[in-house]
């Protein structure tokens, strides 16, 4: 049994900052990539930043010089530190990541979301 669980939404005001975090629990074997993801209302789910077990990243253009991955191999987490933070980064935000567990192969796991919501 593989969970990801994130942390750290909330309101905030444009320009403002918000750090996300995503940690990794159950029968972890290995992790390879870890990424965000994002869904505003009535919109599909996109892409925002991934970040591969040795540390490479890539961003959304959108996203890029305001946003930054990391991730911590050995407390199995990543996060997502947001700053300059615009309206239109609200949306619910999910962690993804690459996963091989206990009886298992790799696959894709995702976390049940947290909401960033910024307005003034």
């Amino acid at each position: 049994q593989v969970e990801l669980v994130e942390s750290g939404g909330g309101l905030v005001q444009p320009g403002g900052s918000l750090r996300l975090s995503c940690a990794a629990s159950g029968s972890l074997v290995g992790i390879n990539d870890m990424a965000w993801y994002r869904q505003a209302p009535e919109k599909q789910r996109d892409f925002v930043a991934r970040i591969t077990h040795s540390g490479n990243t890539n961003y959304a253009d959108s996203v890029k010089g305001r946003l930054t991955i990391s991730r911590d191999n050995a407390e199995h987490t990543v996060s997502l530190r947001m700053n300059s933070l615009k309206p239109e980064d609200t949306a619910v935000y999910y962690c993804n990541a690459n996963i091989r567990s206990t009886g298992f192969s790799y696959r894709n796991y995702w976390g049940q979301g947290t909401q960033v919501t910024v307005s003034s």
